[in-house]
């Protein structure tokens, strides 16, 4: 005596009233927990697996749906010769589209698409220009030189010589797909796949245009003008609209992206809006204080270094930065970090007022000197330093 089946809205784990996503969502968590791959050797979770997918091939199909709840399984009995599951004909079941659709996370890649004979956007291209560092702060207008598809001119894009005209592919007839049956663990199951004869367009060129040998297209050198934006950072694209491949059968053109590569520059390192260097001062300045020049973006400002200053004090430059992309009147600032310069190859007169400089830190009058010269010392150290 035959096994009775269950109900396939019980196998799914659903409601009658289901819609198609709650369908297809039961299916997939049960297709992933039993698949035979994710099971080897295990008979029971082939045959829930088995159970799942007859469900799923039913309850997804409108037609065999309406069927099955006017029916129940007396509705697909007999006729079948044993093929499917257990009675149930999957000739003429499209299980290529449900299982690509449904294992395409499990096996990468997801299913592929059916030929579209539609319109269709060309591919993206991609270039690369480089830029100075002040050219990413500030923005400049570049120029590439691309190989880019035109329409031929003399067969207007068909590819056929002139007077002549494409074919319907006698293959796919017309359809630009083609329908393959073979066996598996389902029983007869069907795919589709692009027509290989025509490459998924229904055509087919018997006299090929003698410019463009039959692909439509003249490729040329052109010059592609790149307005590229201030703050831009290296690594980031630019993409020009209508500048990639051309589109199929009357689609628009896809786009180029254009990535911009920022040269390294000598002193100034960037983060994100920001701007980093460091400055060399004298001892004497940072002893004293004074005003001293640091170089900018923007070229050299002065900035008023405070008596006392430390090595590796950083200093903000407020608004020196890099421009904000979405409003380049915002800027980021410029972090300075100042560095002490110690001499190294001191005259006999700085050395002999750097030690007197050292006496007088310490308490020590300079010996024959008297008052007098332990006022003036502090300029004697300067003069010394400053030759």
């Amino acid at each position: 005596m035959a096994e009775q089946k269950r109900d396939y809205y019980e196998v799914l784990g659903i409601d009658k009233n289901a819609d198609d996503a709650a369908i297809k969502k039961a299916y997939r968590q049960l297709a992933k927990k039993y698949h035979p791959d994710m099971n080897p050797g295990n008979q029971e979770a082939e045959k829930k697996f088995k159970e799942a997918s007859e469900a799923y091939a039913v309850l997804s199909d409108p037609d065999k749906r309406r069927q099955y709840d006017q029916f129940g399984h007396a509705a697909f009995e007999g006729g079948a010769g044993g093929g499917g599951f257990g009675g149930f004909d999957f000739t003429g079941a499209d299980m290529g589209d449900i299982f690509g659709d449904i294992f395409g996370d499990l096996f990468g890649g997801g299913r592929s698409r059916r030929a579209n004979n539609g319109p269709m956007q060309g591919a993206n291209l991609r270039a690369q220009i480089r830029v100075t560092f002040e050219e990413a702060v500030f923005g400049c207008d570049k120029e590439i030189e691309l190989t880019l598809k035109d329409e031929c001119g003399k067969c207007n894009g068909t590819g056929a010589k002139p007077g002549t005209s494409p074919i319907t592919c006698t293959k796919c007839g017309g359809k630009g797909q083609v329908v393959y049956t073979q066996q598996s663990l389902f029983g007869m199951v069907q795919n589709v796949r692009t027509c290989p004869d025509c490459n998924g367009t229904g055509k087919v060129i018997k006299e090929k245009c003698p410019d463009c040998y039959g692909t439509g297209y003249i490729s040329n050198k052109k010059k592609i003008a790149v307005t590229v934006p201030a703050g831009i950072d290296n690594g980031q694209s630019i993409r020009i609209r209508g500048k990639g491949e051309p589109g199929v059968n009357g689609g628009p053109r896809g786009d180029l992206l254009v990535e911009v590569l920022v040269s390294r520059h000598p002193i100034f390192q960037r983060q994100d809006t920001n701007i980093y260097s460091t400055a060399p001062i004298s001892f004497v300045t940072a002893a004293l204080g004074g005003t001293v020049r640091i170089k900018t973006v923007d070229g050299e400002v002065e900035y008023d270094v405070k008596a006392g200053t430390q090595t590796d004090t950083r200093v903000r430059l407020k608004g020196k930065g890099v421009p904000s992309l979405r409003n380049k009147n915002v800027r980021g600032d410029h972090y300075v970090t100042l560095v002490v310069q110690v001499p190294t190859d001191l005259s006999k007169d700085a050395k002999e007022a750097l030690r007197a400089y050292d006496d007088a830190v310490n308490g020590i009058a300079p010996s024959g000197k008297g008052g007098k010269a332990k006022k003036r010392f502090m300029d004697k150290v300067k003069e010394a330093l400053d030759e």
